[in-house]
């Protein structure tokens, strides 16, 4: 392993065997695979990012990267520690925030959970005392700080989370999620301090992440993982240079026959690839559809026609350059908003 890669993973794998009921004394088992030979490396200093959608295996990932658990084949090692042989001085060496974290004790403060988990890395009193004060100032959490836990909003659990992973000032951060349960203002923060973390204190942050945006600007380079297997990594300006010369057009329609007017457009001369997801509008279901397009400005009126044919209302038409959306859709068919789950 090189010095300068503080992540190596090689050929991982796990799978899931669960038993589902079929009948009334029947069951079935199922079987999930998770991950699929994944490979890749971190090197040290950067903001590595997994964007994939939920389900796409990003949390298992993290997790055996983290020791909570064991791989079915292949290794991985962090920060020159194999996690397997090695838990202990992997789990010493890193900082952890998963998302649903559940390891906060609702009937102590926030303070009293930040003390506790100073006390399992056995840092002096003292010392730790300091480092909850400054953890407490850079991220703005004194309003909350000194109140139980169980009367935190989910925002707030999430903010104590990122507290406790920074608690002993690791050189290698893992961050799930980091901004999933947070409103705009809060994740907003949390994305400027990852970067404060990582260029102000040289920190090194894997962070999973299912928000296009979020990749695109805060990490150096991004594997895009799907269905368990690593399909493409670069910096952010690498993999969208894989869709050079092409552009997107995003349209939210509300109506019927999604199917049929998905077919249409994929006729329409200078489309590549079209992929849907369902939003919500005005509290109504409402689609968006997603146009891989060699010249959107050429094609973009015969698309609206085929629209008003179909008689969908158009609520939003934005044609624009390609994003690591795009790039998910080109490798996969699908929006990254599609949730992949399986129970996992």
């Amino acid at each position: 392993m090189s010095v300068s890669n503080v992540i190596v993973t090689e050929n991982l794998s796990k799978i899931y065997r669960t038993r589902i009921s079929k009948g009334l004394l029947k069951k079935e088992e199922k079987i999930v695979e998770a991950l699929k030979g994944v490979s890749f490396e971190v090197m040290n200093g950067e903001i590595f990012g997994l964007l994939g959608p939920n389900g796409a295996g990003k949390t298992t990932l993290i997790k055996i990267l983290t020791t909570l658990l064991i791989p079915d084949k292949g290794r991985a090692f962090v920060n020159g520690f194999d996690v397997l042989r090695e838990p202990k001085k992997v789990k010493a060496s890193i900082g952890v925030m998963l998302m649903g974290e559940r390891s906060l004790y609702w009937k102590l403060t926030g303070r009293e959970n930040l003390e506790y988990f100073a006390a399992l890395y056995k840092i002096p009193s003292d010392v730790a005392r300091k480092r909850i004060n400054e953890i407490v100032e850079f991220l703005g959490i004194q309003d909350f700080i000194d109140r139980l836990v169980e009367t935190y909003s989910s925002g707030q659990k999430m903010l104590l989370a990122f507290a406790k992973a920074l608690i002993n000032d690791a050189p290698l951060l893992f961050l799930d999620e980091p901004t999933v349960a947070m409103d705009p203002k809060n994740a907003a923060m949390i994305r400027s301090k990852i970067r404060q973390l990582n260029k102000e204190l040289g920190k090194t942050i894997l962070l999973t992440t299912h928000l296009m945006h979020e990749a695109e600007t805060l990490c150096n380079r991004v594997a895009i993982i799907d269905k368990g297997r690593i399909i493409a990594i670069g910096t952010p300006d690498e993999l969208k240079e894989t869709l050079r010369g092409k552009s997107s057009i995003e349209l939210d329609v509300l109506g019927n026959n999604i199917d049929k007017i998905v077919s249409d457009i994929k006729n329409v001369e200078g489309v590549i690839d079209v992929a849907t997801s369902f939003i919500k509008f005005n509290s109504k279901d409402a689609v968006r559809i997603r146009v891989l397009c060699d010249a959107p400005k050429e094609i973009l009126a015969e698309i609206i026609d085929k629209l008003i044919d179909s008689k969908v209302d158009i609520l939003y038409i934005n044609p624009q350059e390609p994003t690591l959306e795009d790039v998910f859709m080109h490798y996969t068919g699908r929006l990254l908003s599609e949730d992949q789950r399986e129970g996992l």
